[in-house]
């Protein structure tokens, strides 16, 4: 098979794998998204414990006004990943996958020990809360890159034809990630008291996801380089390169829009949510989002194969499509859920349609770049997009909640659900157009 470029020169196919290259591919799978878990596990658990640390960076106003604060922080973090989107994609581009991968989780590694290791405001006063304003932008800096080069390192290492199933497990890992912070939270939640997770128990999280970092950075050493040396272009990671492929970054900007803004609604601001609007206890929301992400992390391979069947563009479609027309009943009904099965059964429901997008979020992406631009392209314009709608999404949906118009928010989701909608049908069709199959 041959495939032209954009000015109509052939370009070759990759070879057939080698004996034994099936097992190498599976272990870098597995070794990649090992480090991948442990980067997001680092990222969400802020997200996690920031109803038990809130008091104690921030001690004035209600509880809604602490969560607003912590949640300005978290949406800050996300400012820095297009800045890490592009320092860690040029450096992938440039110097390889597995070198970004490994500088990534070392850096994040460093910002959950600082975070465990903060003093509190009535420690040290106003250097507290900066001081964790630091933590979340070493880690949004870090998570920038994280996105972009493992995207790009799964997508490369699997195989053409369940490529879909195969690099599903970078969102496996990512809400795995989500899961394995939930879950430590909902460990400590049964061994210690309300004042002890309060006053210290939050910073073990924090202790655990720098350790678990050490461990990934360990694994991710033996990753196999997908984008050897050779195959680097002169241009590789340049913005120059970048720009060529405009209509690339287009469609990432358009659907990562819609796709981070429903995910991060229905993961991280979920249980604030249940708590601060459906007036759960924080112990039923974090149990009712434990078992909801552990059934969200197992859907994503099965929509992965899903796409391998159907195609991408058309698992794009079907998120736009029923996400803005689903998001408002959703949300209206879980604001007045009491039972913790039906708000199981009602979150779940968001995160089905969420699949559509997320199983193949990574992969789709790397399918409209070129290899010697792909990290940047795939890291910077979904970093840029994701810092704007997905990072902010808590303090959006705070802010409305606090100026007395909750509602609004529900329809500001589904405006973006529009916008990935519309993207989505302008796409090409990645089956006979994706590039990455092709080489510089």
């Amino acid at each position: 098979m041959v495939i032209v470029d954009e000015l109509g020169a052939p370009k070759t196919t990759a070879a057939a794998p080698a004996p034994g290259e099936a097992r190498r591919r599976i272990w870098s799978i597995v070794a990649g998204s090992t480090g991948n878990l442990v980067e997001w596990y680092d990222f969400y658990v802020y997200a996690f414990t920031a109803l038990y640390f809130a008091p104690a960076f921030f001690p004035k106003g209600d509880q809604t006004a602490q969560l607003l604060n912590t949640a300005g922080v978290f949406a800050a973090g996300f400012l820095m990943r297009p800045i890490g989107g592009w320092f860690f994609g040029r450096y992938a581009d440039r110097h390889g996958r597995k070198a970004a991968m490994l500088l990534s989780v070392l850096m994040m590694c460093g910002g959950s020990l600082l975070v465990a290791c903060l003093p509190t405001y009535a420690a040290i006063g106003a250097v507290a809360p900066l001081g964790l304003l630091a933590a979340r932008l070493a880690q949004g800096f870090s998570v920038g890159g994280e996105y972009g080069t493992s995207a790009t390192y799964l997508s490369e290492v699997a195989t053409s034809g369940r490529r879909g199933f195969l690099a599903s497990f970078q969102y496996v890992t990512l809400i795995g990630g989500q899961l394995t912070a939930s879950l430590a939270l909902f460990g400590l939640q049964q061994v210690l008291s309300e004042g002890e997770l309060r006053a210290w128990g939050w910073r073990i999280p924090f202790v655990l996801g720098a350790l678990l970092a050490l461990s990934a950075l360990f694994l991710r050493r033996t990753l196999q380089e997908t984008a050897p040396a050779a195959e680097r272009h002169e241009l590789a990671g340049t913005m120059r390169a970048l720009a060529r492929h405009w209509r690339a970054v287009a469609v990432v900007l358009g659907l990562t829009a819609g796709g981070s803004l429903s995910f991060y609604t229905f993961t991280t601001y979920m249980q604030k949510y249940l708590v601060n609007t459906a007036h759960m206890s924080p112990r039923t929301a974090t149990g009712v989002m434990t078992w909801v992400l552990f059934a969200y992390m197992l859907m994503q391979p099965l929509f992965g194969l899903l796409s391998d069947r159907i195609g991408r563009r058309a698992c794009l479609i079907a998120f736009g499509a029923l996400s803005a027309l689903l998001t408002v009943p959703l949300l209206t009904a879980l604001a007045g859920v009491q039972n913790p099965v039906a708000a199981f059964a009602l979150v779940l429901a968001a995160l089905a349609i969420a699949s559509l997008y997320t199983s193949i979020s990574g992969l789709f992406k790397a399918e409209l770049f070129p290899i010697e631009v792909r990290a940047l392209g795939v890291g910077l314009s979904y970093a840029v997009a994701n810092a704007l709608f997905g990072g902010s999404a808590e303090y959006v949906a705070l802010w409305f909640k606090q100026a007395g118009h909750e509602p609004w928010f529900y329809w500001y989701v589904t405006a973006m659900s529009a916008v990935a909608l519309a993207t989505a049908l302008s796409m090409r069709d990645l089956k006979r157009h994706g590039t990455l199959d092709q080489r510089p």
